[in-house]
């Protein structure tokens, strides 16, 4: 959880790999999709529930 606080106050990008870790839990969910919205930058969508890159 402090990981994705850090990332929600600096912006920086822990990785699509550690995102889909935390997207299993229904709370930490919508963290996840807050950051996804704050930061379209790092080329992170959520679709229907599932994390996906922009460039797949």
């Amino acid at each position: 959880m402090q990981k994705l606080k850090v990332a929600a106050n600096s912006g920086e990008n822990q990785g699509f790999d550690f995102l889909q870790w935390w997207s299993d839990d229904p709370a930490l969910q919508i963290v996840v999709k807050k950051l996804l919205a704050k930061f379209p930058q790092w080329g992170i969508a959520c679709v229907d529930g599932v994390l996906v890159k922009w460039d797949e």
